[in-house]
């Protein structure tokens, strides 16, 4: 790992109220566990959580003169393996970290890991994005369920994430649907596609003659390319980073609204009964 500078005092303490929450973050005997398995003098395991979370990592910056050892335990605590029975913990610590992070220049990826991104330079700055970019949205009448993924820590490096996570909402909605269990491009041919039977688990229309047929097969390619430009951004690396514009984000957007609105009225057949 290359020399990480230190981290700022205030951003080092709210990353540490969040690891520690007294109620929501690790457990005293995980925190001990963690600072013993990197190496870090544990100085004050009497204190409160945040207290000695904090002292132990302070300490370690201080005599490192980097904050390697911070990333460390961050990457530590947070390593998806640890939290296979509890997801919605991981991603709500996720979202809190990401917060400080942003104001040292890190986002804390899905796998656990820091990635560099633009420092947010005020509290405001992602939060006035996210308002700006729901307002167009609503006026646009845009799907519930779209909405709800134009928050400011999805919006703090670019509008690549809010995409991306409205993105995985229509396969979650194609998986509630159909009682499927597969994802992406593969669960919508597999939900959506005429096949041999000529029926699939969700109907957009009638399906009786060629230009109903046609429909089916068009929406399904449409949902096909949405999931294959944004909702596997590990095979598609160079994408996270992209610089997409607002107006980018508004249209990619729209294009999931529609398909959440077709997927609500779409009718389900004998093969997903």
């Amino acid at each position: 790992m290359s020399v990480i500078p230190e981290f700022d005092i205030p951003v080092l303490e709210r990353l540490c109220e969040v690891l520690a929450d007294t109620s929501t973050g690790l457990t005293g005997s995980e925190i001990g566990k963690l600072l013993g398995q990197l190496g870090v003098d544990d100085p004050l395991p009497g204190m409160t959580k945040r207290v000695r979370l904090f002292e132990a990592l302070t300490q370690r910056q201080q005599r490192d003169r980097c904050g390697n050892l911070v990333v460390a335990f961050i990457h530590e605590a947070m390593k998806p393996v640890r939290h296979t029975g509890s997801p919605q913990w991981f991603h709500a610590k996720r979202e809190e970290l990401n917060k400080p992070l942003a104001f040292a220049g890190y986002e804390l990826r899905e796998d656990g890991r820091l990635k560099a991104c633009n420092a947010a330079k005020t509290l405001t700055e992602a939060e006035q994005r996210a308002d700006r970019l729901r307002a167009a949205l609503e006026r646009r009448g845009v799907h519930g369920d779209v909405l709800r993924f134009c928050r400011a820590e999805l919006l703090q490096n670019n509008y690549f994430h809010a995409v991306l996570e409205a993105t995985k909402s229509v396969a979650d909605k194609i998986r509630a649907r159909t009682g499927l269990t597969g994802d992406g491009a593969e669960l919508a041919d597999e939900a959506l596609a005429l096949g041999k039977t000529g029926m699939p688990f969700l109907a957009f229309n009638s399906l009786r003659i060629e230009s109903e047929q046609s429909e089916q097969k068009g929406l399904l390619n449409l949902m096909k390319g949405m999931f294959g430009t944004f909702r596997n951004p590990t095979a598609h690396a160079p994408k996270v980073s992209w610089n997409m514009t607002e107006q980018d984000a508004l249209d990619l957007l729209t294009m999931a609204s529609f398909l959440h609105r077709r997927l609500d009225s779409a009718a389900r057949t004998p093969r997903a009964a």
